[in-house]
């Protein structure tokens, strides 16, 4: 019962998969032309087949009948590329043909009993048949320098990634290659993300945006990338002060939502300790906001959106701090555990977050109040080394607003500290 109970599903399924494309396609006047005469093969009442018909064709091949089912998919496959031969002549658009096809595959995989993912393929194929305009008009906007930068990154991230080893070798804690690319990845990709917001909302409004975004991921990489960029670009710096310190601003509903997600109760104890320095943080953004002057300054002509080297140069220093929070804890144990949560703290908070929040405690016989502390004093920690690189990096507008920034959000975090 239950076996026939799926095998109706799954045939169900493909047939609205199939509906749904056709509906798209009817909809958008792909199926029929303006004086009623048919432009191309299938409108809904033909995709709705078309997905009965491999839905079935999946069902038998589940079922032991591959023979049967077969034919009946290579069959519509052939009525698919017949119909497209015949509308070549008058009409080169093959997007509704390949659309069928997708339908076939779709309508089979769901017969064979995987809905799910048949229902997803549909889903994405109806989007992107919807924003056929859009998608258009965002290809007639890329320019050279995003097109090369956004190959690179595809080899950077699909090619490379999957290729290097996990770790990791050396001595303890080691080298992790993967980790390692995955940090090159990150930087280049702000980069990048940046370099496009700019060209789309305007060099002011694209920083910070950018550094929004970056902020999710990592706030420090942001705040060395744009203290970078402002001494190669002195009139943006306002505009990159805005982004580093809105990058600072995520920092702390990041932490917040880390702890919750693994230990309610801590998170809940980290979104009163980190409150104040939250609010502190936003007002020096909307007190950089307020404060910009100046148009927007366009990229230079041929500028390439993705540093590489600088990228990995930071992963680089990653890598020594790793190997500097290790020594300090092999040394100090538990009774170094601020020591160590500062220090990790520069390194990634996000890794010291997790640690905190899953083991329940670094150590046997470590105080469970003690724990809100060790994630405060990592917060404090990147947030000085981020003021350290503003300093040694950063220039002109951009050093003074963010180092102001940075100071006092210091400030604020050893009050808490003081009074825990």
């Amino acid at each position: 019962m239950d076996g026939n109970l799926g095998a109706i599903t799954g045939v169900m399924v493909a047939t609205l998969c199939g509906g749904a494309v056709g509906l798209e396609r009817q909809r958008s006047g792909h199926a029929v032309a303006p004086d009623g005469t048919d432009l191309h093969f299938a409108g809904l009442r033909t995709f709705t087949l078309l997905g009965l018909l491999s839905g079935v064709a999946g069902w038998l091949w589940r079922s032991g009948y591959g023979a049967p089912g077969l034919v009946l998919l290579g069959s519509a496959g052939i009525l698919v590329s017949a119909a497209y031969v015949g509308a070549s002549r008058r009409d080169v658009d093959g997007t509704t043909e390949v659309a069928a096809l997708v339908v076939l595959a779709a309508g089979f995989v769901s017969g064979m009993g995987r809905a799910a993912f048949a229902s997803a393929l549909i889903a994405t194929t109806v989007l992107l048949l919807m924003e056929k305009t859009r998608l258009h008009d965002w290809v007639s906007h890329v320019d050279d320098a995003e097109f090369r930068s956004g190959v690179r990154f595809a080899v950077m991230a699909a090619v490379i990634l999957p290729l290097l080893p996990e770790g990791p070798y050396g001595p303890s804690p080691g080298v992790r290659p993967r980790e390692l690319w995955i940090i090159v990845l990150l930087i280049t990709g702000l980069e990048f993300t940046g370099y496009v917001a700019r060209r789309r909302v305007g060099t002011q409004e694209g920083y910070t945006v950018a550094g929004l975004l970056g902020g999710l991921v990592s706030s420090t990489a942001v705040t060395l990338s744009y203290a970078r960029l402002s001494r190669v670009q002195p009139a943006s710096a306002i505009a990159l002060a805005s982004g580093a310190i809105a990058a600072n601003v995520v920092l702390f509903p990041r932490v917040v939502l880390t702890a919750l997600v693994l230990n309610a109760p801590l998170g809940r104890t980290m979104a009163l300790r980190l409150l104040v320095p939250f609010l502190v943080v936003l007002l020096a953004l909307g007190a950089t906001r307020h404060r910009r002057t100046g148009a927007a300054v366009p990229d230079e002509p041929g500028r390439n959106p993705m540093n590489v080297m600088a990228a990995l140069r930071l992963a680089l220093v990653y890598q020594v701090a790793i190997y500097a929070i290790a020594t300090v804890t092999r040394y100090l144990g538990d009774a170094g555990l601020l020591a160590s949560g500062f220090l990790m703290g520069m390194a990634d908070v996000d890794a010291l977050t997790i640690s905190v929040a899953r083991q329940n405690g670094l150590g046997a016989g470590v105080a469970q109040g003690l724990l809100p502390d060790v994630i405060v004093i990592g917060v404090l920690g990147t947030t000085l080394f981020k003021l350290g690189v503003v300093a040694v990096a950063g220039g002109g507008a951009f050093r003074r607003r963010v180092s102001l920034a940075l100071i006092v959000l210091a400030l604020s975090l050893g009050a808490i500290l003081l009074m825990s």
